[in-house]
């Protein structure tokens, strides 16, 4: 079936499209500005409830029948593959290519998660059996399953209008764990939201799914935001933006009468560790490899390499190579307005800082930026903590070192990370040993001679890190592990075989 692009600009409540009395309106990059409704605390209140409702009868769905449920929304999702790019590329200046890819890595992961729960491992079910004979005492028979935690509120990120958003990463995890979702959608891209929740509205009628299963709250301000993580119903949420509002968002979560989890992907500069010898043997391909990197997408990555820490002595070579591949880069639009000006603001901070070398200067035009790069020496940078604070977008610091100890010391001054990479070559290994324990308390994960940006979605992948990386380091946004986030550890003590739940009877 081929969908043609119209819009209600309403919100979606358990299967109902509601309207109300207050409005935003869009502002894309190219084509019309649209009215969406904008959400308030008790639209919010209404999807909390509703979410709430549905919860017991959707935890208590086969596995089966959960993951049919996600290869329904992914094929919904392509049914309305036209619609999405069109409205996407209009609202987010992003190229239809790369929506499309991103379209293709929503509807992988929903996917991959209806394969992973029909497999039944991620329940990690344990079974301790009765020893009536032991003594001093008797054991009972125990049984350990993990357990969906109830509604889980997201909020989607405006880097990623489909992979981190309406039917993205937390909330493909979070519908498998039998969780019901409440989505707060971004402001910057409703309407690519809108054609999204309806592709799952389409689901929920075709696999018989619990109205309350779903709900879109479209924009709003500060306080629909602060609703949806203080409502009782709502026990964790999934969250991928700024460090302020993230922050702000887990302290509230953190201060409820019932404190709930706060999954939050923050801020992260993502290292980039060249050492000596491969500095020496190819430091312009390296350079241009990581401009590259560095400006793919405008930078609006949460895996861009912000930071290259590399050794005096082949700096020069690195930063004319890096410069003259970043001076090639034409300014790229950026997701908004927002993003466009703060890009602008952290490009500023550098360049007024007299203990930084200004090495390219972007040309900014409105709401697209140009890569900027700078040159900093490990000593001004381990002085100055505001030179180690992520800019979004496509600006790079070249931290210079004197020697290996002092680039272990940039290392050990490092905050969270999602990534640290190194670029190495075999003579390089004796230090590569000594950084890598380094690296791995920093970072949720390490790569060698490659770069962060492209996040595979798969079993072994982990896509978080220590604070301020993320508000969790024991958990990932991004793979199959991220199921974890919305399930908890349910012991059965000496049940009866007719009440133990149907995946530990089977």
């Amino acid at each position: 079936m081929t969908h043609t692009l119209e819009l209600h600009g309403r919100h979606i409540i358990a299967g109902r499209r509601v309207g109300g009395e207050r409005t935003f309106r869009s502002v894309p990059a190219t084509g019309p500005a649209r009215d969406f409704c904008a959400g308030t605390p008790e639209l919010v209140a209404e999807a909390c409830a509703a979410a709430a409702a549905g919860f017991a009868a959707y935890a208590a769905t086969s596995r089966d029948a959960r993951a049919a449920f996600l290869e329904a929304i992914a094929e919904e999702i392509e049914a309305r593959g036209h619609q999405i790019t069109e409205i996407g590329t209009q609202e987010t200046g992003l190229p239809a290519g790369r929506l499309e890819g991103e379209r293709g890595r929503t509807t992988g992961q929903l996917r991959l998660f209806a394969d992973h729960i029909r497999q039944g491992g991620y329940l990690d079910r344990r079974h301790d059996p009765a020893l009536p004979d032991r003594k001093p005492a008797p054991r009972p028979e125990l049984f350990i399953m993990q357990r969906p935690v109830g509604p889980v509120a997201v909020f989607g990120a405006s880097n990623f209008p489909l992979a981190f958003s309406v039917a993205g990463g937390d909330t493909a995890a979070a519908l498998a764990a039998g969780c019901p979702v409440v989505v707060k959608g971004h402001s910057a891209h409703p309407g690519t939201g809108e054609v999204v929740g309806e592709a799952i509205l389409a689901a929920i009628a075709r696999s018989g799914m619990p109205a309350g299963v779903f709900s879109l709250i479209q924009g709003g301000n500060r306080q629909v935001g602060e609703a949806l993580v203080t409502h009782p119903a709502i026990k964790a949420v999934g969250f991928t933006g700024s460090l302020a509002g993230g922050r702000a968002l887990f302290d509230l979560c953190a201060a409820r009468p019932e404190p709930i989890p706060f999954f939050g992907e923050l801020g992260s500069v993502n290292p980039v560790f060249v050492l000596p010898q491969a500095a020496r043997t190819r430091a312009g391909s390296i350079a241009r490899d990581w401009a590259d990197s560095l400006a793919l997408g405008a930078g609006q990555f949460c895996t861009n390499p912000g930071v290259v820490v590399l050794p005096q002595e082949s700096a020069e070579t690195f930063a004319r190579a890096a410069q003259a591949a970043l001076a090639k880069v034409a300014p790229q639009v950026m997701l908004t307005d927002g993003i466009a000006q703060a890009y602008r603001g952290g490009a500023a901070r550098f360049t007024a800082n007299n203990k930084v070398e200004t090495l390219l200067a972007g040309q900014d035009e409105g709401r697209k930026a140009a890569p900027n790069l700078f040159r900093v020496t490990a000593a001004d940078w381990l002085a100055d903590e505001d030179l180690s604070q992520e800019v979004f977008g496509p600006l790079g610091v070249l931290v210079t070192v004197s020697d290996e100890d002092e680039m272990l010391a940039v290392a050990s001054a490092l905050h969270g990370q999602l990534t640290c990479t190194l670029q190495l070559d075999d003579g390089d290994l004796a230090l590569g040993r000594r950084l890598l324990p380094l690296l791995a308390d920093k970072a949720g994960r390490v790569l060698a001679n490659g770069f962060p940006t492209g996040v595979e979605v798969a079993d072994a992948m982990v896509h978080g890190g220590p604070y301020p990386a993320s508000t969790n380091f024991g958990a990932t946004s991004v793979g199959t592990l991220s199921i974890r986030r919305f399930l908890r550890p349910v012991c059965y003590q000496n049940l009866p075989a007719g009440l133990l739940p149907a995946d530990l009877a089977g």
